[in-house]
Order: structure tokens, then sequence, then C-alpha cells
């Protein structure tokens, strides 16, 4: 387990390491760079599985599973939100649905954490919960991503699968998504890119968003503007901040209150 900065969570869990590039919203990556990091500290776990191209880090597609990380949620006493998965995607297809079903396993006996699974992948999802997972655990929350307006598709398929709750991360909104249909959304995170090849986020874009979200009663989080300002100009993620019109956007699912 690793204790995080991101904003919508409390704590990482990564049962899985290794992933591959399949759209645009994978381009820049942030566990890439830190996957590389971890093997030169010697973490065995993260051996093997990016590769340089053209003076980048970049998966390779090796995934691998970590059968000894599925013990870590047991030893959590306090509640926390946990997303799963933070250095890979838990609905890859080199992961075998055999362990997919021992992460399972591991939420349901540890139902005072809210679990967060987060997919480029909704599709594999989808077909998963409906018919691998005999009911829908109220601490299991799924996502999927959707950077742009090339991948909404993947909405649909999160739609069509059974859970408590359902959430969009339009991060790294590189961008305009269009009209979405967010019927049965729960929850909306939407956030700019971030480092030295951080492609700009529009505030239109937002804007349009935030007013679906209004009209289909999903909850809105704004987790920042990343390495370009609303004024277009690029700063230090920290110096752009996380305001937008105004104020600080923090709203959760179901009533649940961000860290």
């Amino acid at each position: 387990m690793a204790e995080t900065q991101i904003e919508w969570t409390d704590a990482t869990w990564n049962p899985v390491a290794g992933c591959a590039i399949i759209t645009a919203g994978c381009t820049n990556c942030y566990a890439m760079q830190m996957a590389k990091r971890l093997e030169a500290m010697g973490v065995a776990k993260y051996e093997g599985l990016t590769r340089t191209s053209g003076g980048r880090t970049i998966w390779n597609g090796v995934v691998r599973e970590d059968p000894a990380a599925l013990e870590i949620p047991y030893g959590w006493r306090k509640a926390r939100k946990v997303f799963v998965n933070s250095m890979s995607d838990l609905f890859h297809e080199a992961v075998s649905d055999d362990f997919i079903l021992s992460v399972w396993k591991v939420m349901r006996e540890t139902p005072h954490h809210n679990y967060q699974i987060l997919t480029k992948r909704p599709e594999r999802m989808a077909a998963f919960v409906s018919g691998r997972v005999p009911d829908v655990l109220p601490n299991v929350w799924l996502g999927t991503s959707v950077e742009n307006a090339a991948v909404v598709d993947r909405i649909d398929h999160l739609r069509s699968a059974p859970a408590a709750i359902r959430f969009i991360s339009f991060e790294p909104l590189i961008g305009c998504v269009g009209d979405v249909d967010l019927t049965g959304i729960d929850w909306a995170i939407v956030g700019g890119e971030s480092g030295a090849n951080a492609r700009p986020i529009r505030e239109d874009w937002i804007d349009l968003i935030y007013e679906q979200c209004a009209t289909y009663k999903t909850a809105f989080f704004f987790k920042q503007w990343g390495t370009w300002g609303k004024d277009n100009k690029k700063r230090s993620k920290k110096a752009n901040g996380r305001e937008y019109r105004g104020q600080v956007w923090n709203e959760m699912p179901a009533g649940l209150e961000a860290s």
C-alpha cells in the first residue's frame, strides 16, 4: 500500500504492475516513468516493464500479477478509499480472470474500504463483472477514463457493468468530449495533464462536462488544471492549482467527503 497525493483517493493498491499504451490518453502516463524509477530502486515487481523510445520511457506490454500484494488490504484497520492499480489496469488482457477473481475476494472480505477501479478497457470489465461476479459489492466503484471524444463509447460499456458506483475520469482531458450521456454515472473527475510534455486543457471543455454533470446529477470533482492554466499559460501544477469557477470542487458520490 502507498499513501498518495492523488486528490480523490486515500491510498493506492497495486496487485498488478505494467501496462500498454492503447489511446492518446496513455501517451504521458505518469506510471511509466514511475515504474522505471522503481526498477532502478531495485523493486523486482517493476523490473522489465518499460522500454525507451524516442528518448521517452514507455510501457513495453509486460504485465505482472503480484499474489503477495493481495494480502495488503487485510492489514488496514482504518477505512479508506483505495485506488486499485494506479500502476496498471486490472482489466488488461494479460491479467487472468482467476487473478481478477482473487482481487474481488479481497475486496469482498474487506468491506470497510471503498475500492476504486479505473480502467481504459471497460468492455472487458463489463463482461467480467456481468459474467463472473455473483453480486454487486457496495464497496467497489467501477470507472473508466475518457480523455476526448474518440473514446466516449467507453461510457456505454461502463454503464452496462453492474456496480454500486460508476465513475468517469476525464483526465487527462486533452479534447472536447462533446455531449455525453451520464445516465447511471455517479461521479466525474476532471483534470488537465501534468509534466513537461503536457497537452493543454481548455476551460470550455471543462464547462461542458460540468454542465452535463449538473443535468444528470453526477457529482463533479475538479482535480487540477495541470501544467496549463485556464489562461493557456504553462506553470507548475501547484501554481495553476485546482480552482474552477471561483472554487475548489471536491464532490464525491453517495455523499462521501473527499479527504
